[in-house]
């Protein structure tokens, strides 16, 4: 990626319902040039696709927790099958495979309290699931899904 690629991309995670128009205004280029840049980097896969944000209290998401999990065995069948338990599940907003004292770290999101609770009998009916740790979020102090590019 060169200056102007970086440029798109940091101005797109800005604004994703940027045009194209003032896309390439901004970087000064014509809207031509700055689409096929805007294409090819789709293409090669540094942009992966555009969002709407959402405010999780809004939506009737306000609760956020971060569980770590220790599966009871590190062979790779036990990995795959918890992986796809993980995918399944949609409260589960973001996995890490994690080094330290857990094996997987993830982002849940629920309504409350009694909706974790439910969440959590799912993940703890998974057979290879060793051990898990909950850490309840108290604020946000920041969140983003921007990455640092500069430009």
């Amino acid at each position: 990626m060169d200056k102007s690629d970086r440029k798109i991309v940091s101005l797109l995670q800005e604004d994703g319902r940027l045009s194209n128009v003032d896309l390439a205004d901004k970087i000064d280029l014509s809207p031509s040039p700055c689409l096929r840049r805007v294409k090819k980097l789709e293409e090669d896969g540094v942009i992966t696709g555009y969002y709407a944000a959402l405010d999780r209290q809004r939506v009737g998401l306000g609760m956020t927790v971060f569980v770590d999990v220790s599966l009871d065995n590190h062979r790779d069948e036990a990995s795959v099958q918890f992986e796809c338990a993980i995918l399944a599940m949609d409260n589960v907003i973001s996995c890490f495979v994690v080094s330290g004292a857990s094996d997987y770290r993830l982002e849940v999101v629920v309504s409350d309290l009694l909706n974790y609770e439910a969440w959590l009998k799912t993940l703890q009916r998974l057979p290879i699931v060793k051990d898990i740790q909950s850490n309840f979020a108290i604020r946000a102090v920041k969140t983003s899904t921007s990455l640092p590019i500069k430009y």
